[in-house]
């Protein structure tokens, strides 16, 4: 193995140098012009931000392509619906189990209790959600054209999946066809790796950006609720997972959760499972083992709909808000809070702003004062980071549980702690 420093020990690096830089700004020039306007909101925005937009860049791509070489390497139409319902239903499953160990530990450790409410707490005005119907039409997209151009997943998802079994109908064209996206996934690949030499610096800035606007302190007067979402995030991304990878994909979490890192590192930094999309499918794929035909199709499915995060969210702000407002919810109201949840993951797939849309739903449905979201925004920023981590956690469970089931997995790569490991970037020279 190269002595080289791996590009992920590099970013966890930067993560670090970027936490403490931007806590450094929040405690002592917040109130420095200078810093605010071109470090803050300046450097820290621009490069950021540029990050992310070249992570979100790769995404539609590297879908379609990825997705293309899944659906032809799958090469049956039974065998590819027969994994989109596992995915589905694992799917749903694991948002179930989160949100109801999130009621669980909330209803244990009682966070809001005694909780002194600030005068003047922030309003919240929830975006509408759209109807479950709606989601369901909307998944047939009217226009591909204008679906790949919004990113939106669902929609090309589906698109792809239609064009790719017509390749597998058309004989030999679709063959030629097969073989091109299979070069051009691989060109994509190539292409993610590049983005991920300039990761450390992007990280950087994103972490600096956020701590110097939000700052550690922003967490204290909320650290019953920030610590109780916290634990239930660790359980859920450690415990739960773990569990059911020993039991049904019949692999070692640690070894699992120790090549998740670089996927970690790029789910907290960017807080979106969609712009991690091209770092997951990559660890899964050449560090997990998992064959391409069958996680094309479960990580990009999985970044839509699966929302444990969300969920473990969810579970904790209900029970923080009733607290709060001294407001006694029954055994019906929680068993009305999991279902919601569950169906909210799917209703609102894709929706900007999905998990506070998703809240908004929830309090409106067991009668709890939606402004009571204003309370909880404050460190929701930084949380969404540790869900995002946990929901690209599930993302990758699942489809090592699918592709064990579908002899989809390759146990020596797994086995293998230097498979996939980026050290450099290797670009073509000319002798």
């Amino acid at each position: 193995m190269s002595n080289k420093m791996s590009v992920t020990t590099k970013i966890l690096i930067a993560m670090c140098l970027g936490l403490i830089a931007g806590s450094l700004i929040n405690a002592f020039a917040h109130n420095i012009e200078f810093v605010q306007t071109y470090l803050v909101n300046g450097l820290f925005h621009v490069i950021g931000a540029a990050f992310v937009n070249s992570l979100k860049m790769l995404v539609v791509p590297l879908v379609t392509f990825s997705l293309i070489c899944g659906v032809c390497g799958i090469g049956d139409v039974a065998a590819l619906g027969r994994v989109g319902i596992k995915a589905f239903a694992l799917y749903i499953a694991t948002t179930g189990l989160a949100i109801t160990l999130a009621l669980t530990v909330a209803i244990l450790f009682a966070p809001g209790e005694g909780f002194e409410q600030v005068t003047g707490t922030a309003s919240f005005t929830p975006k509408p959600a759209p109807p479950l119907t709606d989601v369901f039409i909307n998944i047939v997209p009217s226009n591909p054209v204008n679906a790949f151009a919004e990113g939106n997943m669902l929609q090309i998802i589906f698109f792809v999946i239609i064009f790719a079994i017509a390749m597998l109908m058309t004989g030999d064209i679709g063959r030629q066809l097969a073989e091109t996206a299979e070069k051009l996934n691989e060109v994509m690949m190539k292409v993610v790796t590049l983005v991920m030499d300039f990761a450390p610096i992007g990280v950087f800035f994103l972490m600096a950006k956020t701590f110097s606007i939000q700052g550690i302190g922003l967490i204290l007067p909320m650290i019953g609720y920030f610590s109780v979402v916290i634990l239930c995030l660790l359980l859920h991304g450690l415990g739960t997972f773990s569990l059911l990878l020993a039991l049904f994909a019949k692999l070692s979490p640690w070894v699992f959760i120790k090549k998740m890192r670089p996927a970690h590192i790029f789910a907290f930094s960017t807080a979106s499972s969609n712009a991690t999309i091209p770092v997951t499918l990559q660890v899964v794929e050449k560090r997990l083992g998992v064959n391409n035909a069958t996680a094309a199709f479960t990580v990009p499915l999985g970044a839509t709909i699966n929302m444990d995060g969300t969920a473990i969210m969810q579970g904790v702000a209900t029970v923080f808000i009733a607290n709060v407002y001294a407001i006694d919810l029954g055994l019906t109201d929680y068993l009305t809070v999991v279902g919601m949840s569950i169906l909210a993951s799917i209703g609102t797939a894709g929706v900007p702003g999905v998990g506070l849309i998703m809240l908004a739903m929830v309090f409106n449905q067991v009668g709890l004062p939606v402004e009571g979201i204003g309370l909880i925004l404050g460190v929701d920023r930084i949380l969404d980071m540790v869900r995002t981590t946990v929901n690209i956690t599930g993302d990758a469970t699942v489809t090592c549980i699918i592709a064990r089931t579908e002899n989809n997995l390759d146990d020596k790569v797994f086995q293998n702690p230097d498979a996939g490991i980026i050290t450099e970037v290797e670009l073509p020279h000319k002798s």
